[in-house]
Parts: C-alpha cells; structure tokens; sequence
C-alpha cells in the first residue's frame, strides 16, 4: 500500500517510457514521506481506443489507492505534487488527472495477513 494504477493513452509511452511515468509517481510519492518507500506500488495501463470529450486528445489519470488515515490535507498535497511532476515531464498533454481513494482497514486483506 499504496497502488498508484497510471491509465493513459498509448501515445504517452512514446513520449516517455513506462518505466520514466512510473519512476516519476513513484519517487513523488516517496518524497511527501506519507508512505514507506518498500510499500508504494505503481503500474501502468495504456489505452489505443478511448475517447476525451469526444477527441483523441492524450490524457494521463492517476488512481491512486491509499490506506485511510491521512488527512484532507495530505491526499490534496500528494494530488499536487504528482500533477506538478507530470505537467513538467508532459508539458504538452492536455488532460492530467488523479484521484485518491481510501482503503478501509477493516476491510483490507493481504496475502501475509492470513
């Protein structure tokens, strides 16, 4: 915890490299010092068919699911940190997006918990 699921469209991944988009999450999440280092997570999904308000326009979104616990603040601040890190390796692509989900400790299970 946490996962950060990158979806974005195909053209992105030759703009940069999967592994570039994923270091780039990655190391900006590390750095709000929200999480340890050993538990962030992040992935990438390219798209060839989608469609942005009815136009190919590339996009970048980020789903980022976190444990609860951290506060309005801390979600918002970690949103804009990733943004502005994406805006300035991506200068030129017109939608970049996330939003940040809660897992329920009650409810979340792993493998090394049973």
């Amino acid at each position: 915890m946490p996962h950060f699921i990158i979806d974005c469209s195909e053209n992105i991944l030759k703009l940069k490299t999967p592994q570039e988009i994923i270091q780039k999450v990655y190391n900006t999440a590390e750095s709000t010092n929200l999480f340890k280092k050993e538990d962030i997570k992040a992935r990438i999904n390219s798209f060839e068919y989608y469609t942005t308000g009815n136009t190919k326009d590339d996009f970048i979104h980020i789903f980022a699911n976190i444990m609860e616990g951290r506060t309005v603040s801390q979600k918002k601040n970690l949103s804009e940190k990733i943004i502005t890190e994406l805006k300035l390796l991506f200068p030129n692509v017109p939608i970049i997006s996330i939003n940040i989900r809660d897992f329920e400790k009650a409810t979340y299970c792993n493998k090394s918990m049973i």
